[in-house]
């Protein structure tokens, strides 16, 4: 399985303007900016698509994991902090919240910490990926 996107970038760092589609369409000429990226300009930035995909990527493998160990779930939500610092992403920090019928603390925090570590984007990291998580 291969997955692509492309940027489209004019002009100079700080005055020009780009935009990313996805091979799915549902980025289609997407704007981002200096300003979305560094301050407050309308438009995404690659920090907010790394945090989109680190937290749906963890929480789909969580679903997977907490489905083998033969829980029911109500709800997984997970947000996904990325942390800029100098040009280099230092953190990825997860916060989830889950409801999930009859598990217990112990072995929710065992399969969250095991999603960590083997979701598809946490592995492609090269970063600290914390992770909080809690039933609610």
């Amino acid at each position: 399985m291969k997955r692509n996107a492309t940027a489209v970038w004019k002009g100079s760092l700080k005055e020009g303007t780009g935009v990313l589609t996805t091979q799915s369409k549902t980025l289609e000429n997407t704007q981002y900016s200096f300003h979305s990226r560094f301050e407050e300009g309308v438009g995404t930035n690659p920090e907010e698509l790394v945090a989109a995909a680190h937290s749906g990527c963890f929480t789909m493998q969580l679903s997977a994991y907490i489905t083998e160990a033969g829980f029911d779930i109500e709800s997984i939500e997970t947000k996904c902090v990325i942390n800029l610092v100098e040009g280099t992403i230092t953190e990825s920090n997860l916060t989830v919240s889950a409801k999930i019928k009859g598990i217990s603390d112990a072995v929710f925090q065992e399969l969250v910490t095991k999603a960590e570590h083997n979701c598809p984007i946490s592995k492609l990291f090269n970063t600290t990926i914390t992770t909080s998580a809690a039933l609610v």
